[in-house]
């Protein structure tokens, strides 16, 4: 009798601690399964950091858009790489690291744009996903002078007679090929370089501080620069004396951040940030 009862306080030891391991199997099936999704919401929400190379002309616009974008996409932070579209697209052709381009001319990008001829892009180089690329704001070519106006330059043609100094964006520079086109199609850019009467930026921003600074007699830049600077401008290239200005953009094909780099890109289209552009200056040229 007592050998009965002891086997059957065994028997019933053993089942009540196999049913404890089986529960606590159950258990840990149940917590995982529960902690899944929030899991892949923290990998969701990681911090992310976007390189944007831009052309220099678009510090104030971009400064303001990235705050802005703080609200929209907390995780991600955006470092700027401000300088001349040449200069730029250099870097990046060297391995700089970068998410998205945004130049001030169509050169640059055609320059790093593998869909483009041998003409446009002679290096044949292969840096952008042209599937990503867009045109994505318009801007205008300007002509301004220091405050005062010492010279009394109203017009581009009065550059010949009147101006002993002006300042102009490098030939690398999109401002500075502009400044090129108005100056050959006025029949001045010889004189004027035959005369010494140039003086170069490497980026619109040097040219305003040169402007600004009282330092030339004129300075030919974009009207958002001016703008931003506070210089006066007296006179807007018409469409027949430049190529319109039209600033393109792209992912990088190398972006370790894709999703998050379109996504800012889209968010550069919409109206919050459009609404910067334009009180600084730009219009919209993403098609309609």
């Amino acid at each position: 009798m007592k050998n009965m009862l002891k086997r059957g306080l065994s028997f019933g030891l053993a089942g009540l601690m196999l049913g404890g391991v089986l529960c606590g199997c159950g258990s840990t099936g149940k917590d995982s399964a529960d902690t899944a999704p929030d899991a892949a919401q923290d990998t969701a929400e990681q911090p992310v950091e976007l390189t944007v190379f831009a052309a220099a002309s678009l510090t104030e616009a971009l400064n303001e858009i990235a705050e802005q974008y703080k609200e929209v996409a907390p995780e991600v932070s955006l470092v700027f790489n401000f300088d001349s579209s040449g200069t730029l697209k250099t870097q990046i052709e060297e391995g700089a690291e970068c998410d998205i381009f945004i130049s001030a001319a169509q050169k640059q990008m055609n320059q790093l744009d593998a869909t483009q001829d041998a003409e446009k892009n002679p290096d044949g180089l292969d840096y952008i996903d042209p599937e990503t690329r867009i045109d994505l704001l318009e801007n205008k070519v300007v002509l301004v002078v220091p405050e005062g106006n010492p010279a009394g330059i109203t017009s581009f043609e009065e550059i010949g007679d009147k101006c002993n100094l002006i300042a102009l964006g490098n030939d690398d520079v999109p401002v500075g090929q502009y400044s090129e086109e108005i100056l050959q199609g006025l029949g001045l850019m010889d004189k004027l370089e035959s005369e010494s009467k140039i003086t170069y930026g490497s980026n619109v921003k040097e040219v305003t501080t040169q402007v600004a600074e009282g330092a030339v007699d004129c300075g030919i830049v974009y009207a958002t620069d001016a703008n931003s600077a506070g210089l006066t401008i007296v006179a807007q290239a018409s469409e027949d004396m430049c190529s319109q200005v039209i600033y393109p953009a792209a992912l990088l094909k190398n972006s370790a951040h894709a999703e998050q780099a379109q996504a800012f890109l889209d968010y550069l289209q919409d109206d919050a940030a459009m609404k910067v552009f334009e009180e600084i200056g730009f219009s919209s040229a993403v098609a309609k």
